[in-house]
């Protein structure tokens, strides 16, 4: 047996290469991966730009240190702060690390506020990552239970509520932020209204409250705009990047705009590997890449058609509860725990994953052709019928 820590349920299969949406194991065997990596792989596997790129930065630089100016990190932070209007970033290596970034802002910018025990918004079945802090403001019992006492400073309210938000704003001064996902991955693909997300940006205006968007699975033209907050039109203080950013290389960030900048000091965080050369050069490819050949409308597109194939397929079909989503965000919820549909997927020759206990996931590439999309409702469809016994 390996000497690898027990963490992971992993199934029983290992890959050797990929090409384009398509992963090959040890046996030969290919698999449509409708799963990217857990909205990693925006790109795909062995996209030829992304190997050149990073071929060519393996061999000038890898690593210096924050110690240093990054001419690639200054140039990513420019291209984010230009797609999101945003005013600053910050880099790390994932999303917890950029989700702790924003947590630790948030209590900064409360206590310049004159704030003893500042306290954020959080919502129920969120999920921001497995540090104490994010791990404190996930609203999931079963990843928290064991690790007690969890970090202080965190009020959670329901998810796309806001008489709730309203309800507690009157009652709690130390509130300093709101925390939250436009569209909750791990919670079951639940998509926030825009008219929440404008009535939540309005109370955090008047309250002077730091308006905080998770975008670390949502983001990076996955919902057919480059980040899940603009359907809503608005502009956060505050977001989180990581996972479909560098395409599967290891890159977090943090941005902040509006009162949320000027915040953090020197000494007031960093991150020995954040902005590498390489994690940036990755980032600006794929940027670059979903730019050029119009990824963002393709995820649009393509995630509707999908959607439209499943709910066709599983028209009147007892059992199923909805299908939704946002471009290639999709989640088909079932009445009841279907988690043994990632087996008899695999076995299918497709890669799903299975959230929320009752919630198939899927999360493609950008890349993915119609074909492709239709090959996932012509293999889904039959699986999950048969599972439900209709």
């Amino acid at each position: 047996m390996p000497h690898l820590m027990n963490t992971y349920g992993r199934l029983p299969v290992a890959f050797t290469h990929g090409q384009g949406c398509r992963l090959f194991d040890t046996e030969g065997k290919s698999y449509l991966d409708a799963l990217a990596g857990i909205a990693v792989n925006t790109l795909g596997h062995n996209h030829p730009s992304l190997v050149k790129r990073l071929s060519e930065q393996f061999g000038r630089l890898i690593h210096t240190s924050n110690l240093y100016r990054i001419n690639e990190s200054e140039a990513l932070s420019d291209r984010l702060a230009s797609i999101s209007r945003m005013d600053e970033v910050f880099f790390c290596n994932s999303g917890c690390e950029a989700n702790e970034a924003a947590i630790k802002l948030a209590r900064l910018y409360g206590h310049q506020q004159g704030i003893e025990q500042p306290t954020i918004i959080v919502m129920e079945q969120a999920f921001h990552g497995r540090t104490l802090a994010t791990l404190s403001a996930t609203g999931n019992r079963k990843v928290q239970a064991g690790f007690e006492p969890l970090v202080s400073g965190f009020v959670r309210v329901p998810y796309d509520d806001i008489d709730a938000i309203e309800q507690l704003a009157a009652r709690n001064p130390n509130v300093v932020a709101v925390l939250f996902e436009p569209i909750q991955g791990e919670g079951g693909i639940n998509v926030a209204h825009s008219d929440f997300m404008r009535s939540l940006r309005l109370i955090c205006d008047q309250k002077n409250w730091l308006f905080m968007v998770d975008e670390v699975q949502c983001g990076i033209g996955r919902t057919g705009l480059w980040f899940a907050h603009q359907h809503a039109g608005i502009l956060p203080d505050v977001m989180t990047l990581a996972k479909g950013l560098g395409s599967g290389v290891p890159i977090g960030a943090c941005l902040a705009s509006g009162r949320a900048s000027g915040v953090f000091k020197p000494g007031n965080h960093g991150s020995t590997f954040g902005g590498n050369p390489l994690a940036c050069v990755a980032a600006l490819t794929t940027l670059d890449v979903i730019e050029a050949d119009e990824l963002i409308l393709r995820a649009a597109k393509l995630g509707d058609m999908i959607r439209q194939g499943l709910r066709d397929g599983l028209d009147g079909a007892s059992g199923l509860v909805e299908v939704r989503g946002s471009g290639l965000m999709i989640g088909i919820e079932l009445d009841r725990p279907c988690t043994e549909l990632i087996q008899r997927s695999l076995e299918a020759g497709l890669l799903i994953n299975v959230t929320a206990d009752k919630v198939v996931r899927l999360l493609p590439p950008l890349v993915m052709s119609d074909a492709e999309g239709q090959e996932i409702v012509a293999i889904l469809v039959p699986l999950i019928k048969k599972f439900l016994g209709a």
